[in-house]
């Protein structure tokens, strides 16, 4: 028994107990997502030419690799909550909705480490 009131045990909990954390996780990775992406803009903006050599010197640099290192699992970790919304609001079927849900999940993490794996073969600068 709980002295706590039926709207009190509610409160910050969403209806299926983790909106708050998923809504919170994407306005977290948003303003990431606005710093990293501020930062990698203006860094490709300012260098003299965007030849492969020249972005290749750039990655090549610690402080971009670890910057992309973030930026890559950041975007996609973004992405998956703004597609698992959309399929849980417009995909009515349970099976399809939970298959959906898997298969993204799936998508998403191989697509950020094929992009960190991509960055770390050009910063340690292995041969294509």
């Amino acid at each position: 028994m709980s002295l706590r009131s039926p709207l009190g045990r509610v409160l910050g909990l969403g209806s299926a107990k983790d909106g708050f954390s998923h809504w919170w996780g994407q306005r977290v990775s948003a303003v990431a997502l606005v710093v990293l992406g501020s930062w990698f803009a203006i860094s490709l903006a300012l260098l003299p030419a965007l030849d492969y050599a020249t972005v290749k010197a750039w990655v090549a640099v610690p402080f971009n690799t670890v910057a992309l290192l973030l930026l890559v699992p950041t975007a996609a970790f973004h992405a998956r909550l703004g597609v698992q919304v959309v399929i849980e609001d417009y995909i009515a079927a349970g099976w399809l909705k939970v298959l959906s849900l898997v298969v993204i999940a799936f998508v998403f993490v191989a697509a950020a480490v094929a992009g960190m794996f991509a960055v770390l073969r050009i910063s340690f600068g292995v041969a294509p």
